[in-house]
Order: C-alpha cells, then sequence, then structure tokens
C-alpha cells in the first residue's frame, strides 16, 4: 500500500477529542503515516505540540491563523520563538492574508471601512511577524490565502530567499500556482480534488509539477467524496491521493514519493 502524509489536519479541535487515538490508528490503517497538526492560536499551537508530544507520527506547525487576528496580541514573534523550539515543531503558520469576510460583510454587526483596513493591517502585520521570525528560525510558513493573492506575493516576495511557504487548500489557478512556484514555494490540495464542481482545482493540479505540491485534509473541513458533508479526518488522504494520482497520470506510488519527498523537505524533521 502507497503512504501519504496529511500535511494540514487541526486534530486538536474538540471534534476529534473523544476519539483521537481511533482517528491516528484509522490513518495508520489507511497509509497515512505522518500527520501535521495546525495551529490558529497560542493555545491551539501549544496543543498541537503536546499532540506532537503524544504520539510520534504528529508534528506540530505554530502560529496564529489570519481570521483571528484581532484576538491576537500585537506583537506574536516572542511566543512564536518560544514555541518553535519544541523539537517536534515543524513549520510556523498557519499564517497569512485572509479578505474573504472582512469587519464590514458582517450581517449581525455590520463594520465600517475602516474596521476593514484595521483588520487589513493587523493580518498584515501579524504574517509578517511569522515571516521574520521563520527566517531567523530557519523554518517555512504555512500560508493561508483566500481573496488576498496579489498582496500575500507582495509580503512573501522580499523573504523569498529564505523563507518557502505552502499554500494551503489551494484553489486559484494554475498562473497563480506557477508564480508561486517560480517563488520558491508550494501548493497543496484538499477533498476539494474529488468534488463534482472541482474541475478548476483538478485543472490546476494538471499543471502542477509534481514536485511542487504536497496533499492535506484540512480536517476536520472539506471531506472528500465519498465522504462529502462529514467530518473529515487524516484517514481520508487516500481518497484524496487516489483521484491526484488519476489527475497526474502517475502511479499511486509515484505519488507518494513526490509527495512525501516534497513535504520532507518543507517541514522540519519530518
Amino acid at each position: 500500500m502507497a503512504t501519504f502524509y496529511d500535511t494540514h489536519a487541526h486534530l486538536d479541535y474538540p471534534d476529534f477529542a473523544p476519539e483521537l487515538p481511533q482517528v491516528v490508528a484509522r490513518a495508520e490503517a489507511a497509509g497515512i503515516s505522518k500527520i501535521i497538526c495546525i495551529g490558529t492560536d497560542l493555545e491551539s499551537s501549544r496543543r498541537a505540540i503536546q499532540l506532537a508530544e503524544d504520539f510520534p507520527n504528529l508534528f506540530a506547525v505554530v502560529g496564529w491563523h489570519p481570521s483571528n487576528v484581532m484576538e491576537a496580541p500585537d506583537d506574536l514573534r516572542t511566543a512564536l520563538r518560544e514555541l518553535a523550539k519544541h523539537p517536534k515543531v515543524a513549520a510556523l503558520g498557519e499564517t497569512g492574508l485572509d479578505y474573504h469576510r472582512l469587519p464590514s460583510m458582517d450581517k449581525d454587526v455590520p463594520g465600517r471601512t475602516e474596521d476593514d483596513e484595521r483588520y487589513k493591517a493587523k493580518q498584515a502585520s501579524l504574517f509578517r511577524q511569522h515571516l521574520e521570525v521563520a527566517a531567523e528560525m530557519k523554518l517555512n510558513c504555512v500560508i493561508h490565502q483566500r481573496d488576498s493573492l496579489e498582496d500575500t506575493l507582495a509580503q512573501l516576495e522580499p523573504f523569498a530567499d529564505r523563507v518557502r511557504g505552502v499554500f494551503h487548500c489551494f484553489a486559484n489557478d494554475s498562473a497563480a500556482m506557477r508564480r508561486i512556484v517560480d517563488m520558491g514555494s508550494l501548493v497543496s490540495f484538499t477533498g476539494i480534488l474529488t468534488f463534482k464542481n472541482g474541475q478548476n482545482i483538478r485543472d490546476t493540479l494538471a499543471a502542477t509539477p509534481l514536485d511542487k505540491f504536497m496533499l492535506e485534509t484540512d480536517c476536520p473541513y472539506l471531506a472528500p467524496v465519498p465522504y462529502r458533508g462529514k467530518r473529515c479526518e487524516p484517514a481520508y488522504v487516500k481518497e484524496i491521493s487516489e483521484v491526484a494520482a488519476q489527475v497526474k497520470g502517475c502511479s499511486l506510488e509515484e505519488l507518494s514519493a513526490a509527495t512525501c519527498e516534497t513535504a520532507a523537505g518543507f517541514f522540519k524533521g519530518l
């Protein structure tokens, strides 16, 4: 059986707490040999580290998600440095820019344009702090980007000689993929690849070089077909990999070798 990694999982979420050992065991049974647990704030990052301590095949990524930045301290760098010293921390993130739901779009308590600008400025500040600490500590960054490609690339570009990014849950077109790859960074694909309405994602994967992408679940979200609509989990990388191999016209063994080597080169300590 071909083995794969789940390079983006939120196993610290309460969805998994009652049966975490079973979730990890199901992943192993499906050939998912390593799982990257992603932090979304400092507490979540600490939980990810604890999980990485508890399970030998789990690794942690520490950081603050851009959608939650208004709850973050103004300066995260000291906290990031401390967390990143742990031997099972493999990268920083997830960090980046997300303009999909701005404060002014809130239907219950609509914000003002000034609120949008403050929100974007705080995201940009914390993204830069992640990049600065990653450069200092020779780590890479897991990047969350939604409706913000130009600004995200502009912030990453000055660090591109020291920090690589993986643009997780990639949903942009092949032209955007090529710009990212040309900067030395990577993209990563989720269960959307298997959706009936995911042809645009399959088209982008088809254009992506075999050594420039990884696979992920983003669980508990985005369960692939035939589990769509249910809680996702790392074992389902198996279904994602089967579609990915079809799209790339390669064997599962070839896809396994390429994506696992790419992940091992990106994440520290894998």
